[in-house]
C-alpha cells in the first residue's frame, strides 16, 4: 500500500523559504559564455530543454550542446543586424519567421538601423524579444570584411580546448570486488574499466566561416588505453566545416549533421519540439552543419556540400560509419554481422556483451536536396538512400510488426514555407520505400501585436520509416501517429504574457506497453509576470495523458488512461548587483488505474557573480518527496560549461550542489562542481551494476578551458 502523501511538509518549507527571503525571490546569473548573463534568456532556454528532457525520459546521455552551438559563435562575435541574412537570424531559436521577415523588410525599406532600440518600431519585436537577442547582436554601419588568407586565419582565428572529469564517489556494484571464479562464470557481472568519465573537446573557428575540431569521450566503466580500448577514448569525432565561400554555401568533411524540411525525412540531430513558447513550432532547417556532440550514433560521417546558383541551393552528401546494433547472426568465416535485432542508441562499451554489439554493423547513407528560396517563399525536395550492412530482423511482437525491417530504405520528401504579411504556412510530405507516408502541415499567424496563434497537423502511417527523421511528434520516432496541435500566445501588457497549447494525438497501431490503438492529449498553460527588469515569475500547469496497458495481471491487457499533471511556480529577483536567488516549487500527480502517486519538489539557488572578480559561485539546495518513479520531477541543474544536467527527483530526500568557476587568466577558466543526493527512505541507491549500498550518491566534476 502506498504511504499517504504529506502536504504539510512542502507547504511549511515553502513558506519558510519565502519568509526568509522577505518575498518570492528568484533570479539567475549565467555562469558560462555560451548563454550570457541574461535572466530571461537563461530561463527561456531552461524551460525549453526541461520539457525535452521529460519527453525523452529513458534516453541516456542526451547531448544538448547541439541546440546552442549556433549561439556559441555569436557570443564572441555579435551579428551585425544591418547585414544579417535570413539563415543567420534562424540560428536564434527564440525568433520566429514573422520577426525575421519584418526585420529584413524594415532594413530594406527604411535603411540600416541606427541603434538596437530601433527594433521596437518593428512589428513583433517587443522588449522581451530585444532582450533575448541583445547579447548576440550589434548594430554598426560598417559592413564586415574578411580576407581568407593564411595570415588572417592565424590572426583572427580562435581556439578552445576543454578537458572534463566526472566521477561518482561512492563505490557502485559494477566496480566492487568479486570472486574470480564468479566473474569467469559471468563476465558481465562487473564493468571492465574505471568509474570516471572523461571528455575532451577542441575547436578552431574563423568567424562563422570555418570550423575545425574534434570531440572525444570515455564513459564510466569503459577501459582507457588498455584492454578493449588501446587507443584511449572509446569515441572520437572530428570535423572540418566551411561556409559562404562564393557559390559554395557549405562544405562538411568528417562528422556532420543534415537537416531539411520539417524533419519527416531527414533531420539527423536534436531539435526543439513542444515548449512553453506555444507558437514557435516550425523547424528552420540549416542544411549541412558541423557535428560537435558526443552522441555516438545520430550523425553522419563522410562529406557533403551545398552550392548556390541564383535562387537554388543544391546539396549532396555521403556518409559511411559503423554503428551499434544487437547482433543476431554472424558470418562464420568473416565474423561480420549478417542479421541484427535492433539498432542501439546508448553507445556504451563497459561490458563484454556491449563490446559484442559495438560498431557491429555498417551504415551507409547518401542523397541530396534541392531548395528554391525567395524572400517570402521556399520549396524543396530531399531524397536519400539508407543501407545497413546486415539485415534487421526484429523480435516479433504484435505491437512492432510494422516497424522497419530489412536492409535498406529510401526516403523522399517535398516541403514548402510561405509567408504573407503576418501569416506563415509550412509543411512537408514524405514517402518511404517500405510503403508508408507522412504528412505535416502547419499555420502560424500574428493576428494582433498582442496575440499569435499556431496550428499544426501531422499524419504518419504505421508503416512509414525514417531512420534519420526527427519531426514534431509525440513519439520519439517518426512513425504511427496522428495529431493536431493548437498554440496561443497573448501579451496582455508589458508585464503579463499567457502561453497555452493543446495537443491531441492518436496512435493508430499498438505501441510498446500499449497493446491497442490509443488516444492521448497534452495541455499546457503558463502565465508570465514581469513587474520590473529585476523580477520575473511564472505559473505553469501541464496535463498529459498517454494511455498504457492495465497493470492488473489477471485481466486482458487494454489501454487505460495514464494521466500526469504538474503545477510549477517559479519566481526570480536580483538581490544585488552580485547576488541573485532562484526558487521553484513543483507538484506532480500521476494516475494509472489503481496506481495513484503524488509528489513535490522545491529548491533554492544562491548565485554570486561579479564582473570585477574572477569568481562565480552557484549553490542549490532542494527537497523532494514523491510516491514513486511515476511521479518524478525533472529539474535543470547548472553544470560546468557545455555540460547539461537533468536529474529527476524521486522518492524522498534532498539534493544539493555547489558549482565554482574561477578565471585563472583571461584565457584559462576552471570549473569545479560537487553534487550530492541524500535519501531518507532508502538503503540503496540505483539498480543493477549502478547500485550503491547506502542512502547517498555524490558526484564530482572538474573542467578546464583554454582559449588561444
Amino acid at each position: 500500500m502506498q504511504r499517504p502523501f504529506n502536504y504539510s511538509i512542502p507547504v511549511c518549507v515553502v513558506l519558510s523559504l519565502f519568509l526568509v527571503n522577505g518575498m518570492f525571490n528568484v533570479a539567475f546569473s549565467w555562469h558560462n559564455d555560451t548563454l550570457p548573463s541574461n535572466g530571461m534568456h537563461e530561463e527561456d532556454f531552461y524551460q525549453r530543454i526541461e520539457i525535452m528532457a521529460e519527453d525523452h525520459a529513458g534516453e541516456e546521455d542526451i547531448d544538448f550542446i547541439e541546440l546552442i552551438e549556433e549561439l556559441e559563435y555569436f557570443v564572441q562575435n555579435p551579428l551585425n543586424l544591418n547585414y544579417a541574412r535570413e539563415e543567420d537570424l534562424q540560428s536564434f531559436f527564440f525568433l520566429n519567421d514573422f520577426q525575421i521577415r519584418n526585420l529584413l523588410n524594415h532594413i530594406a525599406v527604411y535603411g540600416r538601423l541606427l541603434t538596437i532600440f530601433e527594433l521596437q518600431a518593428i512589428e513583433g519585436w517587443d522588449l522581451e524579444t530585444i532582450e533575448l537577442i541583445r547579447p548576440y547582436v550589434m548594430v554598426a554601419e560598417e559592413r564586415p570584411r574578411r580576407h581568407f588568407s593564411f595570415d588572417d586565419l592565424m590572426r583572427e582565428g580562435r581556439s578552445q580546448m576543454f578537458i572534463r572529469y566526472q566521477q561518482v564517489l561512492q563505490e557502485q556494484k559494477g566496480y566492487s570486488e568479486i570472486d574470480p571464479e564468479e566473474l569467469a562464470e559471468n563476465p558481465n557481472a562487473r564493468y571492465l574499466g574505471s568509474p570516471y568519465r572523461l571528455y575532451s573537446r577542441y575547436r578552431f573557428t574563423y568567424y562563422n566561416n570555418i570550423s575545425l575540431g574534434f570531440t572525444a569521450q570515455k564513459h564510466p566503466g569503459e577501459e582507457f588505453f588498455r584492454g578493449s580500448q588501446p587507443y584511449g577514448f572509446e569515441f572520437y569525432s572530428g570535423h572540418l566545416f566551411m561556409r559562404d565561400f562564393g557559390r559554395l554555401r557549405s562544405l562538411a568533411i568528417g562528422d556532420f549533421q543534415a537537416q531539411f524540411g520539417q524533419g519527416l525525412a531527414l533531420w539527423s540531430n536534436l531539435s526543439f519540439g513542444k515548449s512553453f513558447d506555444a507558437i514557435n513550432i516550425k523547424k528552420n532547417p540549416l542544411g549541412l552543419r558541423q557535428y560537435t556532440s558526443a552522441d555516438r550514433n545520430n550523425f553522419m560521417r563522410g562529406a557533403g556540400s551545398t552550392f548556390r546558383f541564383g535562387d537554388f541551393e543544391i546539396t549532396g552528401f555521403f556518409s559511411y560509419k559503423k554503428r551499434d546494433a544487437n547482433v543476431l547472426e554472424y558470418d562464420t568465416l568473416s565474423q561480420e554481422a549478417l542479421a541484427v535485432t535492433g539498432l542501439t542508441e546508448a553507445g556504451y562499451a563497459r561490458l563484454p556483451r556491449e563490446l559484442e554489439n559495438k560498431r557491429s554493423v555498417d551504415e551507409t547513407v547518401y542523397g541530396g536536396n534541392v531548395t528554391y528560396k525567395r524572400p517570402n517563399f521556399s520549396f524543396g525536395a530531399t531524397a536519400y538512400y539508407y543501407q545497413l550492412g546486415a539485415e534487421l530482423k526484429r523480435e516479433h511482437y504484435v505491437y512492432n510488426q510494422f516497424d522497419f525491417s530489412g536492409q535498406s530504405n529510401t526516403n523522399i520528401s517535398v516541403y514548402y514555407n510561405y509567408i504573407f504579411r503576418n501569416f506563415n504556412i509550412f509543411g512537408e510530405a514524405a514517402y518511404s520505400e517500405s510503403g508508408g507516408y507522412a504528412i505535416l502541415k502547419g499555420f502560424m499567424a500574428s493576428i494582433d501585436p498582442r496575440f499569435s496563434v499556431a496550428l499544426l497537423h501531422r499524419y504518419i502511417t504505421k508503416d512509414y520509416h525514417s531512420l534519420m527523421g526527427n519531426a514534431f511528434t509525440e513519439n520519439t520516432r517518426v512513425i504511427n501517429e496522428q495529431g493536431i496541435y493548437l498554440g496561443l500566445t497573448s501579451r496582455l501588457s508589458r508585464e503579463w504574457t499567457i502561453y497555452a497549447y493543446a495537443d491531441h494525438f492518436s496512435f493508430p497501431w499498438m505501441k510498446w506497453r500499449t497493446y491497442a490503438p490509443s488516444n492521448g492529449y497534452d495541455y499546457l498553460v503558463q502565465i508570465n509576470f514581469r513587474p520590473s527588469r529585476q523580477v520575473e515569475m511564472y505559473l505553469r500547469y501541464r496535463n498529459r495523458n498517454k494511455p498504457l496497458n492495465t497493470a492488473d495481471e489477471s485481466m486482458i491487457k487494454y489501454p487505460d488512461d495514464a494521466i500526469r499533471q504538474n503545477v510549477r511556480f517559479n519566481i526570480g529577483y536580483d538581490v544585488s548587483r552580485s547576488f541573485t536567488f532562484r526558487n521553484r516549487v513543483e507538484f506532480s500527480d500521476f494516475k494509472h488505474g489503481n496506481n495513484h502517486q503524488q509528489g513535490y519538489m522545491l529548491y533554492h539557488d544562491i548565485i554570486y557573480r561579479t564582473l570585477d572578480k574572477p569568481w562565480a559561485v552557484t549553490l542549490r539546495y532542494a527537497l523532494f518527496e514523491t510516491g514513486g518513479h511515476d511521479s518524478r520531477v525533472y529539474v535543470y541543474e547548472n553544470n560546468v560549461l557545455y555540460a547539461f544536467g537533468f536529474p529527476f527527483y524521486s522518492d524522498k530526500g534532498s539534493r544539493a550542489y555547489l558549482l565554482i568557476r574561477y578565471g585563472v587568466t583571461r584565457n584559462i577558466d576552471i570549473w569545479a562542481r560537487y553534487a550530492q543526493t541524500f535519501y531518507t527512505n532508502r538503503n540503496t541507491v540505483g539498480t543493477g551494476l549502478e547500485q550503491i549500498d547506502g542512502n547517498m550518491r555524490s558526484e564530482i566534476t572538474a573542467q578546464v578551458r583554454l582559449r588561444f
